[in-house]
């Protein structure tokens, strides 16, 4: 029951500007919507730590520099969950961008990267699967930032 109170404020919270009569829309909403982060959660295998976080430290990293020259994000950010309780993923992993890219741009995209990254989709996809050997990355999520408006 929880979650469907949780889904319903957040959908009211989404709605709101829309919902509001015309008198009412005189009156700012007043949050305002920001950018949005992906936030991947990853899980590390026993004795995968090192190994991951030399890829993090390397390939990653110089992926994201690569996506940040290009402005397809704006930051990108590791976390450690330092608690993490049973089920919970040790790493998060974050990159924040001003828009959702459409499905015409990720094509343009994916052809400049495999350009840079000079590998195919096979050898590409060939590399996530050998880092299945120390990670296991299960599910994403989207989140938009909202700030108070002043």
């Amino acid at each position: 029951m929880r979650w469907k109170k949780i889904m319903m404020a957040g959908a009211m919270l989404l709605a709101a500007p829309t919902a509001l009569s015309t008198s009412a829309m005189a009156q700012e909403f007043p949050l305002v919507a920001g950018d949005y982060t992906s936030i991947s959660g990853i899980f590390i295998q026993d004795g995968g730590s090192l190994a991951y976080a030399r890829f993090l430290a390397g390939e990653w990293a110089k992926q994201q520099e690569f996506a940040k020259s290009k402005g397809w994000i704006s930051d990108y950010k590791i976390y450690v969950n330092v608690d993490a309780r049973d089920g919970e993923p040790n790493i998060y992993l974050t990159q924040t961008y001003t828009v959702v890219p459409t499905g015409a741009e990720m094509e343009k995209r994916n052809k400049e990267w495999e350009a840079w990254s000079k590998k195919s989709d096979a050898q590409l996809d060939a590399e996530t699967g050998d880092r299945a050997k120390f990670r296991t990355q299960r599910g994403t999520m989207m989140l938009q930032e909202y700030t108070i408006r002043k």
